[in-house]
């Protein structure tokens, strides 16, 4: 691939994000992404045989950045404890920067298309996700592994998208939406259970 056409495919992918998190996959023509790139319809499809195979690569694209923190934290030294800690803060600092990212995943669980699903677990999720399962299996030996990285992904995901709502209730403070607010509360939570929040 020359580096104009790399460059163009990331221009084009760019371009795609946005409108994919605002209307969803089904919501989105080609036409649409070619207007919002600047391109002619035919000079898209040189680029992406089809709009399934665009969606998943803009969503690998809106996911790198994840991925790449994911492998960072996860890759260092020091104890499992320590890695954990690293990986909730730069992945909620990494989420809560990129509304889009959010937004996509949020619409994508939504539709529930089974073969968008299964796609983008194995081609865009499946490397952080196998990752983080070893990860929990390192803190807890014997447990579900599957159901801890859920749940250490869930938390963060939870926190962030309940934003919108969470000052309007009781107790609900400014500084519950900063991510290292977060990170500290979902950490404590998953290393010392909920008396660990009081710490």
């Amino acid at each position: 691939m020359s580096e104009k056409t790399s460059a163009s495919r990331v221009h084009i992918l760019a371009a795609a994000i946005p409108l994919f998190a605002r209307r969803g996959y089904s919501g989105v023509s080609m036409r649409d992404i070619a207007r919002a790139s600047g391109i002619q319809a035919a000079s898209l499809y040189h680029h992406f045989p089809d709009k399934q195979t665009l969606y998943v690569e803009a969503m690998a694209q809106a996911f790198a950045d994840k991925a790449e923190g994911f492998d960072k934290a996860l890759t260092q030294t020091g104890s499992a404890e320590e890695r954990l800690t690293d990986l909730v803060l730069s992945f909620t600092r990494l989420m809560s920067k990129d509304p889009d990212f959010c937004a996509l995943l949020q619409r994508e669980l939504l539709d529930g298309d089974e073969t968008r699903l299964k796609q983008l677990a194995e081609q865009v999720f499946k490397q952080a996700f196998v990752a983080i399962r070893g990860l929990a299996g390192e803190l807890v030996p014997g447990c579900d592994s599957h159901m801890v990285a859920i749940s250490i992904a869930s938390l963060i995901l939870y926190h962030l998208e309940t934003a919108p709502i969470r000052p309007f209730l009781p107790g609900g403070k400014v500084h519950h939406n900063k991510p290292e607010v977060i990170a500290r509360h979902v950490t404590g939570l998953l290393l010392h259970g909920i008396k660990g929040c009081a710490k």
